[in-house]
């Protein structure tokens, strides 16, 4: 009998993956681990002396800049110089974050530190990478790629610095081991003791109990949480670009026909020349006579739904250049959809401001007027890149949003809301742009924050207000009497409890240009009554 048919099925070797080589900026992390350790473990501590419990101070903008020297620094250790286009990213990260101390609207400090998330992924990414040849979609997903990649490496600070220890046991080992066997050994060593002599000393038990509460072991402990968070973050994502996951090729997918972007596109637009020949006709000449509805009533009204449509127009046409294979007839269609997008915009647009005048300012009526120009800008851009592929859209895109975010940023919307809308209250006419009635809505200003206390304290103290009062409890004690209330009878009290938790008990760490203001101009009044 043949041997080799008593075991007819015999176990075929897979073959081992290769392992991936380490590159070059991954050997000098791991020969200079103490640099690169250590220098995160100062930024982390940095990054939590400067936020935590602290988003808008004035230590923001020092800790955007942190930011930038520390990845400059270890960039420069790892043999990378800073590439042309990087002052760009640098320059708008600088000035979200002076944005941020010169302002108390919540809103635009999240948008804020948002933004500066944002341009700081793209600073690196540029840096680490040859993205001249990137699209769009390759720029968004390696963005998005970079931030989630970075939590795969949250065991790397370990394995580098077992690799450096290798590396140095291979001559003399040093002192640093048995300080760190040391500290093993102490810490949980001291800790017992002291619970031993808490429990056995009254007095030593009270002196321990008031260390506790003039430290405040929660702050303490959400400090130290927030450090080792930011160290792992920060170490995590320099090593992931030194590991060289993404691809720096530019690649060429397989698109689909065109007839199918076509068929989709086609009866949109259509629908879209048919709408546009109404907003034209009806809206912009004032040609409006359907069953009694007058031009006021038809222009007031549905700004939101194109806004909606101006979006999704926006995707369609970046998807239909992208995904889709060039054709003259899907150019055609695209072109066609984009022209009929501007005339929704301007649709949109005009709308909103006919509903302004007549409903004054609130911060999503102007958060509105912007998204109409971002998108206005983006599917110009958009536009140029079906003709000619070659334009960078992203880094077009990027420097347009940046560019407009940071002036609605620095605008202070709360102020401007305030300004033109007191300016028509009773009795005054400082803005000839509304033709509506006197303003009224004295409850929406109630929840501005300290950026409108330049423009609302000085109108309450016209009012008669009492400046000196903390909040409700003064308006409750002389309106005990009266069994009902309007808004505009205590909203001013209301807007002065609201700043006076806002702007009170304001450190060296947590000082913000706009919560100073507000408290100088309070304290002025006050001090005059």
């Amino acid at each position: 009998m043949n041997e080799t048919n008593i075991y007819p099925y015999q176990p075929v070797p897979v073959p081992a993956e290769p392992v991936k080589p380490d590159t070059e900026q991954s050997c000098i992390r791991k020969k200079f681990f103490p640099f690169f350790g250590i220098g995160t473990g100062v930024y982390a501590l940095f990054y939590a002396f400067c936020m935590y419990r602290n988003a808008s101070g004035i230590t923001y903008p020092f800790f955007i800049a942190g930011s930038l020297f520390f990845f400059c620094l270890c960039m420069k250790k790892l043999g990378l110089s800073i590439k042309k286009g990087s002052v760009c990213y640098m320059a708008g990260m600088l000035l979200l974050g002076v944005s941020t101390a010169c302002t108390a609207d919540g809103r635009i400090i999240f948008f804020n530190h948002a933004g500066a998330l944002l341009l700081m992924v793209g600073f690196l990414l540029h840096q680490f990478y040859d993205d001249s040849r990137w699209g769009f979609c390759r720029y968004l997903g390696s963005m998005i790629c970079a931030i989630f990649g970075s939590i795969g490496e949250i065991a790397r600070p370990f394995t580098d610095f077992v690799c450096y220890r290798r590396q140095k046991t291979r001559r003399k080992t040093g002192k640093g081991l048995y300080v760190l066997i040391g500290l093993a050994v102490s810490v949980p060593l001291f800790a017992f003791v002291w619970l031993l002599l808490i429990s056995a000393d009254r007095i030593f038990m009270k002196m321990t109990i008031e260390l506790f509460r003039a430290l405040n072991l929660l702050n303490v402990i959400g400090f130290v949480c927030t450090a080792v968070v930011m160290f792992f973050a920060a170490y995590g994502l320099l090593s992931y670009l030194c590991e060289r996951h993404l691809s720096e090729k530019e690649t060429a997918g397989k698109r689909a026909e065109s007839m199918v972007a076509v068929t989709v596109a086609l009866p949109l637009t259509i629908l879209y020349v048919v709408f546009s020949g109404v907003q034209i006709v009806c809206l912009f000449l004032g040609n409006v006579d359907m069953a009694g509805l007058t031009y006021a009533e038809y222009a007031r009204q549905g700004f939101f739904q194109l806004l909606f449509v101006c979006m999704l127009n926006l995707v369609l046409v970046l998807a239909g250049g992208h995904f889709f294979k060039e054709s003259v007839l899907l150019k055609a269609v695209l072109t066609v959809m984009s022209l009929c997008t501007y005339v929704m915009i301007f649709s949109s647009g005009f709308r909103m401001i006919l509903y302004i005048r007549h409903y004054y300012l609130t911060f999503l009526r102007i958060l509105v007027l912007w998204a109409l120009a971002v998108i206005f800008l983006l599917l110009t851009g958009v536009l140029i890149q079906i003709f000619a592929p070659g334009f960078p859209l992203f880094c077009y895109g990027i420097a347009v949003v940046s560019a407009l975010y940071i002036l609605l940023s620095f605008s202070r919307p709360d102020y401007l809301i305030a300004a033109c809308n007191l300016g028509n209250s009773e009795g005054k006419t400082v803005h000839n742009f509304f033709d509506a009635d006197a303003y009224h809505d004295y409850w929406y200003l109630s929840g501005l924050c300290a950026d409108a206390a330049p423009v609302i304290l000085p109108f309450l103290e016209s009012e008669g207000y009492d400046m000196k009062a903390q909040g409700m409890e003064a308006f409750w004690e002389t309106q005990m009497d009266k069994r009902r209330y309007e808004p505009e009878e205590y909203w001013g009290y209301l807007y002065l409890e609201n700043l006076h938790e806002d702007v009170d008990d304001m450190g060296i760490r947590a000082f913000n240009f706009s919560r100073y203001a507000a408290r100088s101009t309070l304290k002025n009044y006050a001090s005059a009554h």
